[in-house]
């Protein structure tokens, strides 16, 4: 009696969704969705409120006196990456919808999908939800403009501040910011991107060191503000 026919090959699984563009895993169990996109005016009222859970976390509220109207008086006066530039960083349990208004060309949006073990609870969702675009909440921000190193005889960019509502970190969101600032430094050529941080901030300054960045002890900050400012107005 003939061998019976060997049996037909499997057929191959189809391929898991990617889920969004450069994401890096498709979306399990709880996905966070991610995206950094450019600051725009009507993004004043929720960067207000950043920069004030940023002056609690860091106790500095005794030097907060930043308004709305201060910010939009003077954020959003030049071209992105000329001057003060904001990146945005939202978060949402669904797919973003697509927003032709958020591209330009200046900066396309990054999305990236977060796999969480469990749920996410934001006890401030709503305060900081984005209206302006769907169900999108606001869970942090960077803010950054150019500056110049002679030794390199190239621009750098200078973080002012970087900040992720509590909830949210330990994430990956942070770096994902930082991140977003570096990749642009590199497109335009530019020598350096840097920032300080406060020497109590123990955690920040290992996420930064295992991030490649060098801690300088030897510089300390000069500053002069308020009255000894303008007692410097009329100094020359």
């Amino acid at each position: 009696m003939a061998a019976a026919a060997p049996p037909p090959p499997p057929t191959p699984a189809p391929s898991a969704p990617t889920g969004l563009p450069d994401s890096d895993s498709t979306p399990v169990g709880h996905p966070l969705f991610s995206r950094i996109r450019l600051a725009t005016p009507l993004d004043v009222p929720n960067i207000q409120k950043l920069i004030h859970q940023m002056a609690i976390f860091e106790k500095l509220t005794h030097l907060f006196t930043a308004t709305e109207s201060d910010l939009a008086s003077t954020l959003f006066k030049s071209p992105p990456f000329h001057s003060f530039t904001i990146f945005l960083l939202e978060v949402s349990s669904r797919p973003f919808e697509k927003d032709s208004n958020l591209h330009s060309q200046n900066f396309t949006p990054i999305e990236r999908i977060i796999n969480l073990d469990h749920s996410l609870i934001d006890p401030e969702a709503e305060t900081f939800r984005n209206g302006i675009n769907g169900d999108a909440v606001v869970a942090g921000f960077v803010l950054f403009f150019p500056n110049y190193s002679t030794f390199l005889g190239k621009p750098g960019f200078y973080v002012e501040d970087l900040f992720v509502r509590e909830c949210y970190r330990r994430k990956g969101l942070g770096k994902m910011l930082l991140s977003a600032v570096a990749s642009q430094a590199v497109n335009m050529g530019y020598g350096r991107v840097e920032w300080v941080v406060l020497d109590w901030n123990v955690n920040a300054i290992k996420f930064y060191e295992e991030m490649g960045a060098n801690v300088l002890p030897e510089w300390r900050i000069c500053r002069i503000t308020g009255p000894a400012l303008e007692a410097y107005r009329d100094a020359i």
